[in-house]
């Protein structure tokens, strides 16, 4: 069964008839604004709530803005949501799918880039999605993490990369996104993204039934390698992957004066336990920024 909305096509061949991940009612609000007005900007500019910025805040699209595509790409983007970057990969890509566990998110998606032809959206679970291609590129934008609900396996993380494997074409990128456990914020007094408890994932995530995991840098390494992947870049998106507005690398790590940390807050509640701009100029010095940056972006190899 497929629905068309504008030119993007959604398949609900793997659809089970249950959304397995939600914000809650705000997502019917969400889908009420981007149908009754296309221009995320002017819904931005009436609309304050932090789930409206999130999911339709131009700037998340930062994250792969700059990232060069090869020529004629095809893209798999797992866990697309409500098309946070699916426009910016339609515009660069010569034909994206995208997976996503919701309907709902994938309705609001498709309203959203309805004007793009190279879209298809599969509503499903990704472990019983079926493709029959493989791709240039398969993107993982803030989904790795939660692994350990949607697979059913020892080591999740690891097994949900091999799984992925098989999509991808012998010279293709896996491109990853995520928070660093031991982001310099939640040092700093930030809460958890994900279990917005304090220091949550700097004590190991003991505390919660949560199954959502994020990593330090030695350890993705790891999970990558044991997934059967060859060489990974890292990058560091600032001040983090989902509000990047600078991305470094290990070829240009930050200066001091390069950055600047806000301190306001939108999702949640957060206490200043000291000033993470002149912590950071330290870190600097001592050669550690990569160790404390709040996000990486990964460009892994087959």
């Amino acid at each position: 069964m497929t629905e068309q909305i504008g030119k993007v096509t959604l398949d609900y061949t793997f659809y089970n008839g249950q959304d397995q991940y939600s914000d809650g009612d705000i997502e019917n609000d969400l889908l009420q604004l981007i149908m009754e007005e296309p221009d995320v900007e002017k819904i931005l500019a009436e609309d304050d709530r932090w789930p409206v910025l999130y999911h339709f805040s131009p700037v998340r699209q930062n994250i792969l803005e700059w990232y060069p595509l090869k020529k004629d790409a095809s893209v798999l983007e797992i866990g697309a949501g409500c098309g946070a970057i699916s426009g910016v990969l339609c515009r660069n890509a010569k034909h994206v799918t995208s997976v996503d566990l919701s309907k709902r998110r994938s309705l609001i998606n498709a309203n959203r880039n309805k004007e793009y032809d190279n879209l298809t959206i599969m509503v499903g679970n990704f472990n019983d999605v079926v493709l029959k291609e493989k791709y240039d590129y398969i993107t993982l934008i803030g989904v790795l993490e939660y692994a350990g609900y949607y697979t059913d396996d020892e080591y999740p993380f690891e097994a949900f990369l091999k799984k992925i494997s098989g999509y991808l074409k012998e010279d293709g990128k896996l491109l990853i996104a995520i928070e660093n456990k031991f982001g310099l914020k939640y040092w700093a007094g930030s809460r958890e993204d994900h279990t917005g408890k304090f220091f949550d994932g700097l004590e190991g995530y003991i505390d919660t039934d949560s199954k959502v995991r994020t990593f330090s840098k030695e350890a993705l390494k790891k999970i990558i390698t044991d997934a059967g992947y060859g060489k990974a870049e890292f990058y560091y998106p600032f001040p983090d992957y989902k509000f990047p507005v600078q991305i470094f690398s290990d070829e240009y790590l930050p200066r001091e004066d390069d950055l600047n940390i806000g301190l306001d807050t939108f999702d949640n509640t957060r206490m200043m336990l000291f000033n993470e701009n002149r912590v950071y100029a330290n870190l600097l010095k001592e050669k550690k920024f990569d160790f404390f940056a709040n996000s990486f972006f990964i460009e892994v190899a087959k």
